[in-house]
């Protein structure tokens, strides 16, 4: 007997979002609605439901190996965006596409960026198959951004990162928002960066522990 994805789905709502004060009744609707399991390699789709995150593309060339994230960090981070039906969004790692896919209808505009060109493939695929219309998947190193569609209401970093580059604050429109897991492990923590009259400010707002995206190692400078 196979798994009924539709129930799994609403189990996983019920079960791992609400529980996890996330409110907002437009993001609860996308996560109903977005099925999971359509951005989890096949071997794995059984799993699609489970709180954890699910590996979706192994380590390459002494890379890091990139992950789904779980749903409820996931939903927590999107609902501290704060997204509004206008907003134009830069999704950074997009891996196979599930933020992107809620995003699309959270927000006016997504771009999806991806450094893996097998993912950003996959990724275009899911994308068109839900017919996510609003959503660009574009290809490029992801601590340097996409400044050609910048300024961006949002920024979300799907994954954990040592620290935040310049370029991605520089991408920010006035009013913007970037929210994202800085630290590793037990140690990470989820911030919201809101920029303010041309300077950034920070906040940390809850604890998360989720996979890190590649490019965002912290790179000790030059000591005597």
């Amino acid at each position: 007997m196979g798994i009924d994805f539709s129930q799994a789905r609403i189990k996983m709502v019920d079960g791992q979002v609400r529980t996890t004060d996330v409110t907002n009744l437009a993001l609860l609707d996308a996560f109903l609605e977005v099925p999971r399991e359509q951005f989890v390699p096949a071997e794995r789709r059984v799993l699609a439901y489970i709180d954890e995150d699910i590996q979706i593309a192994p380590a390459q060339a002494g890379g890091l190996p990139r992950y789904l994230m779980e749903a409820s960090p996931l939903a927590k981070l999107l609902q501290l965006a704060d997204i509004t039906p206008g907003d134009i969004v830069l999704d950074v790692g997009c891996g196979t596409g599930y933020a992107s896919a809620l995003l699309s209808r959270l927000a006016s505009s997504v771009i999806a960026l991806e450094s893996d060109a097998a993912l950003a493939t996959l990724a275009n695929s899911n994308l068109l198959t839900l017919g996510c219309d609003n959503v660009a998947v574009v290809q490029g190193d992801l601590n340097k951004g996409y400044a050609d569609e910048a300024p961006y209401e949002v920024i979300f970093l799907g994954g954990a990162v040592d620290e935040v580059p310049a370029a991605l604050f520089d991408q920010l429109k006035e009013g913007g928002r970037l929210v994202v897991v800085v630290g590793r492990g037990n140690a990470g923590v989820a911030r919201l960066y809101v920029k303010s009259g041309g300077d950034v400010t920070a906040r940390k707002v809850f604890n998360a522990a989720i996979k890190p995206l590649p490019g965002f190692e912290f790179v000790p400078g030059f000591q005597f």
